[in-house]
């Protein structure tokens, strides 16, 4: 039997193959090419940053109070909030940590602890 067009065989097998393996290297990304990530992978990677006066300072920690959010709205808590933040080996500090300073600290969240990657304390 002779082909219609001969040589195309293995073009359309190459052709089926390369389709199949783009498909396959897409597997875990949304249809606007972004990757699909759970909330805790992505948590672990997101750094936040924060704005406060420390009240508090421990060998390994300190604790910063931070302002809520003016509010128009009555029934919203706008009190003070006290955020514990843990220091590492991979912190770093500018300015010295003492109750009363300033601070902004850049932050992320691991295994539902504060850890601080870089605070700036001033007066």
């Amino acid at each position: 039997m002779r082909r219609l067009f001969p040589g195309t065989l293995p073009f359309f097998c190459n052709l089926l193959l390369l389709i199949a393996l783009a498909n396959f290297a897409t597997l875990g990304t949304n249809k606007h090419g972004f990757n699909l990530v759970s909330s805790d992978q992505q948590s672990a990677d997101e750094t936040r940053s924060v704005t406060g006066t420390i009240s508090s300072v421990h060998e390994n920690s300190f604790t910063l109070s931070v302002a809520s959010a003016l509010s128009s709205h009555a029934d919203q808590d706008t009190t003070p909030k006290s955020m514990i933040f843990l220091l590492d080996k991979n912190t770093t500090i500018d300015g010295k940590l003492r109750v009363g300073a300033n601070a902004d600290v850049t932050y992320r969240e691991e295994n539902g602890n504060n850890i601080a990657i870089n605070v700036r304390a001033g007066t």
